[in-house]
């Protein structure tokens, strides 16, 4: 276990001390490439609000109509 003195942005800074595994962090370190644990820890945040948003959009499916003729595939590519 280590500890670091973590600093994340939230709206706002926000300090903490917080005790995490090491081998999990260097895990972590060598799957993402970041360089500093508050980097990991940073992406983890990031990622962990990314999932928990789309398994929110995941409830919508089959909730949404579209209308008539709506071609989802040609909106796609618009975004491209």
């Amino acid at each position: 276990m280590c500890t670091i003195h973590l600093q994340v942005h939230i709206g706002r800074n926000v300090r903490t001390n917080i005790v995490l595994d090491e081998e999990l962090v260097q895990e972590a370190l060598a799957a993402t490439g970041a360089r500093t644990k508050r980097e990991v820890v940073h992406l983890a945040l990031q990622e962990l609000v990314r999932s928990r948003q789309k398994k929110d959009l995941l409830n919508l499916a089959g909730r949404i109509r579209f209308r008539q003729g709506f071609d989802h595939k040609t909106m796609r590519k618009l975004r491209e």
